[in-house]
């Protein structure tokens, strides 16, 4: 957008802010869904949409409530089956002495509860023994929990990246793991790369075929017929990986933020 049509319209739609509110859904079943309303002046049609966070229904100006509610009730079907599609796995929100299981590396493992001095999890073989303080709050477990993710990561990356570094123009400048809303990873201008946390939580084979999927981004910065060359010859069964996480990459992403965001 120009310099001057951004003078022309930046005050009108700065009138006209995006409005977001929540409306119940009925389902057949006896579930009711809240899904978030969003009025947003730079739509052009009516969407509905689903993210680790929830369903989304996206309006245009024009749109009044009852048409959205209508087509909100014309898709519900949709929306029922790609939210069950987007479960957890039995994945509940982090509680102390409640949580029972965790994921990782695409297990779900046994957890142990114990008073602590600190906030941590330990691995004790299968077994994730979580220490807990007299008075810690959800918002400590929470971070606790995100820093062993982040720890456990970390350790697979470092067994796997030497195996990739030669024949590379360069190494990562940095590398960073943290959660990331749609991408499983991705290569900035300045050499630094970054995972998806979830990635912990599935098959360490997708994991790892990520890893090397970001590093071919520094011999090329495109998904070019050479860049794919390069990820095959470091990573044969690239396409198996990949179809992995079409299938399973929204219920990791959606364990994770139940998991991290209560």
């Amino acid at each position: 957008m120009s310099p001057s049509l951004r003078r022309l319209l930046g005050p009108r739609l700065a009138r006209t802010p995006v409005q977001r509110d929540t409306i119940p859904l009925a389902c057949d079943d006896g579930r009711v869904i809240e899904v978030l309303r969003v009025r947003d002046p730079r739509a052009k049609r009516m969407r509905l949409s689903v993210a680790e966070r929830g369903a989304r229904l996206t309006l245009p100006p024009a749109a009044s409530d009852l048409a959205g509610e209508r087509f909100l009730n014309e898709h519900r079907a949709w929306l029922v089956a790609q939210l069950d599609a987007q479960r957890g796995d039995g994945v509940e929100p982090l509680a102390a002495y409640a949580s029972t299981h965790l994921p990782l590396r695409g297990t779900m493992h046994a957890l142990a509860w114990c008073e602590g001095r600190y906030a941590r999890i330990d691995a004790d073989g299968d077994v994730l023994r979580f220490s807990v303080p007299a008075r810690a709050t959800a918002a400590t477990l929470r971070r606790a929990l995100r820093d062993f993710y982040e720890t456990e990561a970390r350790a697979d990356v470092g067994r796997w990246l030497p195996r990739y570094l030669p024949g590379l123009p360069t190494a990562p400048a940095r590398i960073r793991i943290r959660p990331m809303s749609s991408q499983w990873g991705s290569l900035a201008p300045n050499g630094v790369l970054a995972l998806d946390l979830a990635l912990v939580l599935g098959r360490p084979r997708a994991f790892e075929y990520v890893l090397v999927h970001e590093l071919c981004h520094l011999i090329h910065a495109d998904h070019s017929k050479a860049f794919w060359q390069q990820v095959e010859a470091r990573f044969p069964a690239w396409r198996e990986e990949r179809d992995y996480f079409h299938a399973q990459g929204r219920r990791l992403k959606t364990a994770l933020h139940l998991l991290l965001a209560g």
